[in-house]
């Protein structure tokens, strides 16, 4: 992982997503997002929004997340997401919107490393689109989770790493071990 060329992206830790299989990882990403910002490394969120006729009401009937309070990022992580790099809307599962897409090639980011909701659906999507982009995608596999329940969660991690490759779903400690071993690097002038 290039920690001096990657954001560490928080996908849709919004009031709608977050229940009793996913509140787990509210406090893992908010420990990484601190230390991430800390680091002086930039961090993005992405919120979703549903809105009236999407393909997910009308292929799902599935008319949640169109308004606050469950499109608000979760309370907990609030104050991170306002002092972050950016928070960028989405309307569908991946993070690469025009906007986003922008950021990203603008910042010049090699590497975006993700947590978040939902392992399965909006976590795997961004990272498979960001490796065909050409990106390197890291999954932090336990800073991510589904409201869906824990198989679910692990059957995306398990196509993840067909899309992305194994060596790409990390831990957070292992992320927290790079970071901090940027952080004692020598400067060289």
């Amino acid at each position: 992982m290039d920690i001096d060329n990657a954001a560490l992206i928080v996908i849709d830790m919004q009031n709608g997503f977050t229940n009793h299989d996913s509140r787990h990882v509210i406090p893992v990403i908010a420990d990484l997002a601190s230390r991430w910002s800390a680091a002086r490394r930039p961090v993005v969120f992405t919120r979703y929004h549903n809105y009236p006729d999407s393909p997910f009401e009308r292929f799902f009937d599935w008319t949640r997340l169109q308004h606050s309070p469950e499109t608000d990022i979760v309370p907990e992580l609030s104050a991170l997401a306002a002092a972050s790099h950016a928070v960028l809307d989405k309307f569908g599962y991946s993070l690469f919107t025009e906007e986003a897409a922008e950021l990203v090639r603008e910042a010049g980011w090699t590497d975006l490393v993700f947590c978040g909701i939902a392992t399965e659906s909006c976590v795997l999507k961004s990272a498979a689109d960001a490796f065909e982009r050409g990106h390197a995608p890291w999954i932090i596999t336990d800073a991510s989770a589904s409201d869906a329940g824990p198989t679910v969660h692990d059957a995306g991690l398990l196509v993840a790493r067909r899309l992305i490759g194994r060596r790409q779903l990390v831990t957070s400690d292992h992320v927290l071990r790079q970071l901090a071993a940027r952080e004692h690097a020598p400067v060289l002038e």
